[in-house]
């Protein structure tokens, strides 16, 4: 039996990376510092996932156990060791965390006389998470640990996508997802290349699908979101039974397909398929998605490279129309959560400071034409509200 290390034992890991895995005959080992999921991995060695659709069916994925690597950071390295792929699904912010644990692991293999390629995939919802941890855990290697890691260590680039909605359940394992999801790795920093996943797509190019996810699944999730907020709207579902909410989403979505067609020359007609199956699982009756969930951190959203800046920016490059976008942006900026720390904080901006500063700050634009215009936007929508 193959075994995978699987750094984050949350639900998007058990519920969709962990399902991968099973799916391809692997032992898994989950590593996270939730000790009482870890303990429960440990007791039962299953769990079960449930896909929300007609039926609810449910699947089990056996064969798994966990260690908390706070307090057995030596068993980490041991199950490294031994593994035939490392993956991660944790979020962006926790990598560095792991890092020098992975680099030990690295070292291990190296002492015990691994010459068996492994390949290290990063799950998460950013561009380039893989080649970003290895930057990381380079700093955490030796020299010849470096060596032997250009050599039999691959870091390839993952995009993946599937709704796994905040829940809370009785059995602290089981989890509730989407039908669909997507997993696809670029093939050309795989060290392993003989071990490709079934259910995974391999790509020698990953950009253009990473670019294709984040600006419409991120994008169009948090429009729905942001949206639906300024109409009161609960959740993602309640928010797309409104006409002009759902009218804005699909507006949104068409500017992004007029740059991911100007960028990647993706054909119009399967772009339009992949929006209209992405609106699909947003409406998915039975995925109970909180727009709290989905607009909460607006301040990291707004970020230069993140999911409405970036395509703004560079539909402007290309002389290309983003006025949905921008009407989304001033939504972002009314948000008001006060559970939500970003929110809280970007409204004492908003309060304390001129707009056009605060929109300088939070998405770290220099054009001051586009600034202006964010401004506006921002403005009109304040008029609206008067």
């Amino acid at each position: 039996m193959s075994k995978a290390v699987h750094f984050g034992a949350g639900n998007i890991g058990r519920g969709f990376i962990g399902e991968i895995l099973f799916e391809n005959d692997f032992d898994i080992t989950f590593v996270d510092v939730n000790e009482k999921i870890i303990d429960v991995l440990n007791e039962r060695a299953s769990y079960e996932i449930e896909i929300a659709e007609d039926g609810k069916r449910h699947i089990a994925v056996s064969g798994v156990s966990g260690i908390n690597n706070g307090k057995d950071p030596e068993a980490v390295v041991a199950a490294i060791t031994q593994a035939d792929i490392i993956t991660t699904a944790i979020g962006p912010n926790i990598l560095p965390l792991i890092a020098g644990l992975i680099a030990q692991g690295i070292e291990a293999r190296q002492a015990a006389g691994k010459e068996e390629p492994i390949d290290i995939l990063a799950c998460e919802n950013m561009i380039g998470g893989s080649q970003f941890l290895w930057e990381e855990v380079k700093k955490h290697l030796s020299q010849a640990g470096l060596e032997y890691a250009e050599n039999y260590v691959g870091f390839p680039n993952a995009a993946v996508d599937r709704i796994v909605p905040a829940q809370s359940h009785e059995d602290p394992l089981f989890v509730v997802v989407e039908p669909f999801k997507e997993w696809v790795v670029e093939t050309g920093c795989m060290k392993n290349k003989g071990l490709k996943l079934t259910g995974v797509h391999y790509e020698e190019e990953l950009t253009p699908f990473i670019e294709r996810k984040l600006f419409s699944v991120n994008s169009g999730h948090a429009t729905s979101a942001y949206t639906g907020a300024h109409y009161g709207a609960q959740t993602i579902l309640e928010a797309l039974k409104n006409s002009t909410v759902k009218a804005n989403v699909q507006a949104v979505l068409a500017e992004i397909r007029s740059l991911l067609i100007a960028k990647w020359d993706f054909k119009e007609a399967d772009l339009l398929d992949y929006h209209k199956v992405i609106i699909s699982r947003f409406e998915n009756p039975y995925i109970v998605d909180d727009v709290t969930r989905v607009a909460r951190t607006p301040i990291r959203k707004l970020g230069f490279d993140e999911r409405f800046i970036r395509p703004i920016r560079e539909l402007k490059e290309r002389g290309l129309a983003y006025d949905n976008l921008l009407k989304t942006v001033a939504y972002v900026f009314e948000y008001k959560d006060p559970n939500d720390q970003q929110s809280v904080e970007l409204q004492d901006l908003l309060a304390n400071k001129p707009l056009a500063e605060v929109i300088t700050q939070v998405t770290g634009l220099e054009d001051q034409d586009l600034i202006a215009e964010i401004e506006s936007a921002v403005e009109a929508l304040e008029n609206l509200l008067l």
